[in-house]
């Protein structure tokens, strides 16, 4: 059985404030338009007869808004993957045609007393003024309470049938307008006046035409997932401040009733670690939240190379992605061709052949990457994780301590070797140790020197294994005395 999430406390509370405003102007429209009604057919007024219908279709819409309210409320379901705040845009398209609808018979009836029929006779009695006056109170209430609730919670159920509200004040006014020149044409002797009722209902009619289409408009355009342009720039601008962005290359924006999703595609620096992409990801989900506080923001990250990414970086991330690890890089320039020496650390349990084939492939990319390279050549070496806990011996140093005395006295430079650990692990002497240098040798020189000490020392002892020498600046050994301690 398909499950659903849970609904918030703070939704819920928000979903109670909804159903209780939209019953509300349920029970308004349902008074407006039984009073109208009876009014409009003891007078015979055109003029409020067609406010009956107007609040008729209030009625109907208030019911209308009051289901879409309840269905837009539940929760993302695995039909309904955005939620069911579309049953909102449905509703205010709904209310546009009946708003229409009803426009289409009013304007009928105008044009037909006004230039067909003969002149029908209406009572401006004092329950027309009264029920008038009545409406324009009620709606008033209502309009602003449903407009409130409607910008609360970003329902267009309720903005709509706001809308209908507000226009009845106007057509209630504009009726009301109608029915004193009734009561003038009677006073006065004026007869063309009382064509005035007429005429506020063919007003009526096209007021409520023109907040129709605009309604209409924003029903279909919510439907169709369209937003402002201005909309979308705003939130291209907010994600392409957001510090390690490259490119927003791509932002949709939809909604869906009080609902706002938006889907953001962001390239970022190919190199970066995991980590920081998802931080980057993270600030530009803020970043849209500032344009659109109550959106549910989806950030996707993709890598891009930077142009100002060098080889070196370009062929150790071709080496990770394949599980590899890429160090010891050259590259040589000669006659305008390039050449490329690299070792390449693969798992340590692979044969010989598996290594080879992961090596090839890797060179493959390589030059996919790097047309010009004239020459490829990987040194495989097994990977640093087959060192894992292994069983080790201490063994005599002396011999080691000897020989690393000896190569500092013969290259003649301010070196200090120290924390000298010389162990027996699988038949094989494994010796690590720091080397302090001068603060301002170049790492290039401190590596030439750490591969020279390794060389003598594997020249006088065959049976040496790994070796690991860590350097560093002379301050940081606390001047340690030369020579190895």
């Amino acid at each position: 059985m398909a499950s659903v999430e849970p609904i918030s406390e703070a939704a819920a509370a928000a979903d109670r404030e909804k159903r209780r405003v939209a019953f509300t102007s349920l029970l308004a429209a349902l008074v407006l338009t039984a009073i109208k009604l009876a009014v409009g057919l003891s007078t015979n007024s055109l003029g409020i007869l067609s406010e009956a219908a107007h609040s008729g279709l209030d009625l109907v819409a208030a019911g209308v808004t009051l289901w879409a309210v309840r269905i837009s409320s539940q929760p993302a379901d695995p039909e309904h993957t955005y939620g069911h705040g579309k049953f909102e845009n449905l509703s205010a398209l709904f209310e546009t045609l009946l708003l229409l609808g009803t426009c289409v018979w009013i304007v009928k009836e105008s044009v037909s007393r006004l230039f067909f029929e003969e002149a029908v006779h209406v009572d401006a009695t004092i329950w027309a003024f009264l029920v008038v006056i009545v409406s324009i109170m009620i709606d008033y209430g209502r309009s602003r309470a449903l407009m409130r609730a409607a910008r609360k919670h970003q329902s267009q159920a309720l903005e709509a049938d706001a809308l209908h509200f507000s226009t009845d004040i106007w057509s209630s006014v504009v009726v009301l307008l109608g029915l004193f020149g009734v009561l003038l044409s009677e006073r006065l002797a004026m007869p063309w006046l009382a064509n005035a009722d007429a005429v506020a209902a063919l007003g009526v009619a096209l007021l409520v035409i023109w907040v129709s289409i605009q309604l209409g408009r924003k029903s279909i355009n919510d439907l169709l997932d369209r937003v402002p342009r201005d909309l979308r720039e705003e939130v291209v601008a907010a994600a392409a401040s957001v510090p390690g962005v490259e490119q927003v290359t791509q932002v949709r924006v939809r909604r869906s009733g009080p609902e706002v999703f938006t889907d953001v595609t962001l390239a970022v620096d190919r190199g970066a670690a995991f980590e920081g992409a998802h931080a980057i990801a993270d600030r530009a989900e803020e970043a849209v939240r500032s344009v659109l506080p109550k959106a549910d923001v989806v950030v996707h990250v993709e890598p891009i190379a930077r142009d100002s990414e060098d080889a070196s970086a370009a062929i150790r991330l071709l080496a990770s992605r394949r599980g590899l690890g890429a160090h010891g890089i050259r590259i040589y320039e000669e006659g305008g061709k390039r050449s490329l020496e690299l070792h390449l650390e693969v798992g340590a349990s692979l044969s010989l052949d598996e290594a080879h084939r992961k090596a090839t492939e890797f060179e493959h990319a390589v030059r996919d990457a790097m047309p010009d390279l004239k020459r490829i050549v990987t040194h495989l070496e097994p990977a640093g994780d087959q060192a894992a806990t292994r069983h080790a011996e201490p063994t005599g140093a002396a011999e080691v301590r000897n020989a690393i005395r000896q190569f500092v006295e013969n290259a003649g430079l301010d070196a200090h070797p120290h924390d000298i650990a010389v162990q027996m692990v699988d038949g094989e002497l494994t010796v690590s140790f720091h080397c302090s240098l001068d603060a301002a040798t170049a790492i290039t020189d401190a590596h030439s020197y750490t591969e020279q000490l390794e060389s003598y020392l594997r020249s006088r002892m065959p049976n040496l294994g790994r070796v690991v020498i860590h350097v560093e600046p002379i301050h940081t050994s606390k001047h340690l005395p030369r020579g190895p301690q």
